[in-house]
């Protein structure tokens, strides 16, 4: 059994060979809206010269940047932890899954792969998720996977010209332990 496959993807490590599949995802201006800002055009020449460098990255704490790739081997998208803090036991995680992979089930299967690690391996007991109010497939994924809004802070983006709220999603690990049991 391998510990980072699911039921439809598995988690990897980026490669630099990922660098065209990540070129190609920059070329999306809506997921580009929905995970941060419309980034300004990159060369292919930057987005290897990154990849590179991720590829080759120590482990620092418990951030990670993992590949979701589907049964095929095709790279479908990816998923992030961020602002882990190993004292209070919280972390956040944002992701991504390219447009023609979308509603497979393959952002579920990631979640539930990253919140059985930090909950079952690293001792966390909660998860946070901030989604952008407009985005209701990410709040449907959230809200069917047992998350819990925890509260909307006002105006907190800005994209096409508009403020826009975000809600914040939450998981403890007794929560997931009892959707799981």
């Amino acid at each position: 059994m391998n510990f980072w496959k699911g039921a439809n993807i598995r988690l990897r490590a980026i490669e630099p060979s990922d660098a065209e599949t990540f070129y190609r995802w920059n070329l999306d201006t809506e997921a580009a809206r929905n995970l941060e800002y419309i980034w300004p055009p990159t060369s292919l020449a930057q987005v290897r010269h990154w990849a590179e460098k991720e590829s080759l990255k120590e482990l620092d704490g418990d951030t990670y940047l993992w590949i979701m790739e589907d049964i095929a081997g095709t790279a479908v998208g990816s998923i992030r932890t961020h602002n882990c803090n190993h004292w209070s036991g919280t972390f956040m995680y944002g992701l991504f899954v390219a447009a023609e992979h979308q509603r497979m089930n393959h952002a579920s299967d990631a979640v539930g792969i990253v919140l059985r690690y930090y909950f079952n391996e690293l001792r966390y007991q909660k998860a946070t998720v901030t989604v952008n109010a407009y985005n209701q497939a990410s709040i449907a994924l959230h809200e069917r996977l047992g998350f819990i809004k925890e509260g909307t802070g006002r105006r907190m983006f800005y994209s096409d010209g508009e403020y826009h709220d975000v809600h914040w999603y939450g998981m403890t690990r007794e929560e997931w332990d009892a959707r799981e049991g």
